[in-house]
């Protein structure tokens, strides 16, 4: 027998209940980075917590509302450098993005509507490259960077992720269920092969090329380990770099380095954002295809 609360089941009660609950988890670190961004250590520190910055802080001499982002931007020195590791960011990120989308795009739909000898051998080939670790091909990854003169070069930090075999996974398990029925009566208009890829494939595809976008972009916004090896003048370094060397230089700091990381996330919510309606709806259109 079904108990109602009201116009809701019991049961729906309680999933609202851990939706909440979760929400609250994922969204808490957020809000406690962006309020801390504008406190001091002592503010950041007091039990119980104050969600509301005080303005006794701002009273101090030289304060104002924006202290510890002007700190965020200019570190020790004085010098803007982190406006600088963000145009890096941005770029490697925006790039590595964009080419994994297309290219990873163009080799799903590949393996998802052609039919030619050794196609399943190419896509387990290309599979089995998730299995191997990047620690394992980084030292060898390096030394052919190094030969080739892109140590300190986008070049470097973009050319060994243009693509990414989980976005050919992800796009060919999408174009699997794309309708070839519309293909055929492309080439029966008189589309050529890419036409087809182009004005027909790649429009119908914008909830997993968001989500492939979003993915891409982030792994690249938060990529360390790479650039710490091919970008060593400060001038080419990234964000993440950026805010490990702030880390240690503002360790006592505590606002500041709240600041530092809430601009460094700025442009990841954006673009989150801005591609939500795409990408939350892809799996509804993935299910009424299936279905």
């Amino acid at each position: 027998m079904v108990k109602y609360v009201g116009k809701l089941t019991v049961g729906e009660v309680l999933s609202w209940i851990l939706l909440i609950l979760i929400l609250l988890f994922t969204v808490t670190p957020i809000l406690f980075m962006a309020t801390a961004s504008f406190m001091d250590k002592t503010q950041i520190l007091d039990m119980p917590y104050r969600w509301i910055p005080s303005s006794s802080y701002f009273k101090g001499e030289g304060r104002t509302f924006f202290t510890n982002f002007r700190k965020a931007i200019m570190g020790n020195n004085e010098d803007p450098v982190f406006l600088r590791n963000i145009l890096n960011s941005l770029i490697v990120a925006i790039t590595c993005a964009a080419t994994t989308v297309l290219l990873a795009s163009l080799c799903g739909y590949g393996l998802a509507k052609y039919r030619f000898r050794g196609r399943q051998f190419v896509f387990m080939a290309i599979m089995s490259t998730m299995m191997i670790p990047f620690e394992a091909i980084m030292i060898p990854l390096y030394m052919v960077a190094s030969s080739m003169k892109m140590i300190n070069t986008y070049q470097g930090m973009i050319i060994p992720f243009l693509v990414s075999a989980f976005g050919v996974f992800q796009m060919r398990q999408y174009l699997i269920t794309f309708p070839t029925e519309y293909l055929d009566a492309s080439r029966v208009d008189g589309l050529g092969e890419f036409a087809i890829y182009w004005k027909i494939v790649l429009p119908n595809c914008t909830p997993v090329i968001a989500t492939l976008g979003i993915l891409s972009f982030r792994n690249q916004w938060d990529n360390l380990l790479w650039p710490l090896l091919v970008a060593q003048s400060e001038k080419m370094k990234t964000i993440p770099q950026y805010i490990t060397k702030f880390s240690e230089e503002k360790q006592t700091d505590e606002g500041a380095m709240m600041a530092c990381a809430f601009l460094a996330s700025i442009p990841m919510l954006l673009l989150f954002f801005a591609l939500s309606k795409y990408f939350l709806g892809g799996a509804a259109v993935y299910e009424s295809r299936k279905g």
